[in-house]
């Protein structure tokens, strides 16, 4: 690591401390010290961390931020006690995180990318373009800043389903989950956390590989590759072949089931033949369905495509469901939560001028 070029020590993992201090002449336990008091202790100032003598406080806060994000605005849904965050990067970049109360989980979605580039049809966020990843302490920040308004404690379960592709910023989403399970933030175990990706079949080979032993949720949306093709072009380049095979090995070495995401889209993947394969898919590998009502994306002015989608009717929905559970598939409809304040799913998006 070189010295020069670290700006703020959040998004650091346990090793990367330790490897910093031992370089800077501080002994390795500082490490410990400053990553328990960032990462468990949630604080966003130097001068909090009690344990370290007020000369190196005061060396570390000359030199370094502990805060990646600014929080700018929190909307709350009337209805559903859904919470959306709007944060500003340090270069004036916006992203939105989103808090999902279901019974007892609090379940937050969290963005990797300040926008994204797959320009999947059906979702708000790309019709924003993409800007660039996130960095792993922009990641964290998300789930500190949240913790820090809502309580630590009150955030039982992470999805990384907001804006971006998790597995085109690969790198910094696995180390910021590294830093949200480690034995000492006190945090959340694997089986809490989800990854959600439209398919990129050579990371999850990769996942597979380092034996991330995390949720995986593809973006499905359809069974058939022409489909797929017109409403997520990135199956152009990673067929839904291809992600299948990977998706089959991910779960009989992780021994986790693979959840199929499904957006519900009028005339297009509501069909009786839709629901045939995707019960033919769905029994090749453990694996369940979320179904999902498809949310307006009309705040972002879309055009072509996007402009013609309309959400299958909820009986329709219902009746698709019972189709796939006669084939004896596992099936949830995902209730919408946040679309009053435009935070259901697939509507996360900031408009750029």
């Amino acid at each position: 690591m070189k010295n020069e070029k670290i700006e703020t020590l959040k998004g650091l993992t346990l090793k990367e401390l330790e490897e910093f201090f031992l370089e800077t002449g501080q002994p390795k336990y500082r490490a410990s010290q400053v990553f328990n008091w960032m990462y468990n202790h949630v604080v966003f100032d130097f001068d909090e961390m009690k344990n370290l003598s007020k000369e190196f406080r005061h060396n570390l806060k000359e030199r370094f931020t502990l805060q990646t994000l600014q929080l700018l605005d929190i909307q709350s849904s009337p209805s559903t006690q859904t919470k959306k965050f709007l944060f500003n990067t340090i270069d004036g970049k916006k992203i939105e995180s989103v808090l999902i109360p279901e019974g007892e989980r609090n379940t937050l979605c969290i963005s990797t990318q300040v926008g994204c580039p797959l320009d999947c049809k059906f979702c708000a966020t790309g019709l924003m373009g993409y800007k660039r990843n996130l960095t792993t302490g922009e990641i964290v920040d998300q789930y500190l800043l949240t913790a820090k308004e809502v309580g630590k404690n009150k955030i039982t379960n992470i999805v990384f389903m907001g804006m971006g592709e998790p597995l085109l910023n690969f790198e910094n989403t696995l180390k910021s989950i590294e830093i949200f399970t480690h034995e000492l933030t006190k945090g959340l175990s694997r089986t809490r956390i989800t990854i959600s990706t439209a398919g990129i079949a050579n990371k999850i080979k990769e996942l597979t590989e380092k034996n991330y032993r995390i949720k995986l949720a593809l973006s499905l949306h359809s069974p058939f590759e022409d489909v797929r093709n017109k409403i997520m072009p990135i199956n152009k380049k990673y067929s839904l072949n291809e992600n299948l095979i990977a998706l089959k090995e991910y779960a009989l070495k992780s021994k986790t089931r693979i959840t199929f995401e499904y957006t519900m889209l009028k005339g297009i993947n509501d069909r009786l033949e839709d629901a045939k394969e995707l019960a033919r898919i769905c029994s090749k590998l453990p694996s369940k369905i979320n179904i999902i009502p498809f949310n307006s994306i009309k705040h972002m002015n879309p055009t072509g495509i996007s402009a013609e989608l309309e959400p299958t009717p909820i009986n329709e929905i219902h009746k698709f469901a019972d189709r796939l559970r006669n084939y004896n598939i596992t099936v949830m409809i995902r209730e919408t939560q946040g679309d009053d304040i435009a935070a259901a799913c697939g509507q996360l998006a900031v408009k750029y001028n």
